[in-house]
């Protein structure tokens, strides 16, 4: 860290000092709200997403016939648990994006 001192360059200035963020400076202030209803589909995605995880690899071995039926079965459960929670979000109004009064 002492050799790194001594030898690196040294050229203070405001330039060094602003923000860089993909070579485009910045133009206006850094805070920015977000929406809250965009959390409820951060959400869904991680949901369905992790689901994709455990879907793609059983689809890709599922002409393995030493799976059997009961690997099916535990598929099958595990989508209708899934879409269960879905059709619970779409009847409680999660997946609307109109405005609410309790969205603050």
């Amino acid at each position: 860290m002492i050799s790194r001192r001594l030898l690196a360059p040294r050229a203070p200035g405001l330039a060094k000092l602003t923000t860089y963020e993909s070579g485009v400076d910045p133009v206006q202030g850094g805070w920015a709200q977000t929406h809250f209803r965009y959390i409820t589909y951060a959400f869904l995605y991680v949901i369905f997403a992790v689901d994709a995880v455990y879907l793609f690899p059983w689809a890709l071995v599922l002409r393995d016939h030493s799976l059997g039926v009961a690997s099916l079965v535990e598929m099958a459960i595990f989508v209708v648990v899934v879409l269960v929670g879905l059709l619970h979000a779409a009847r409680r109004g999660l997946l609307t994006w109109g405005t609410r009064s309790d969205d603050h």
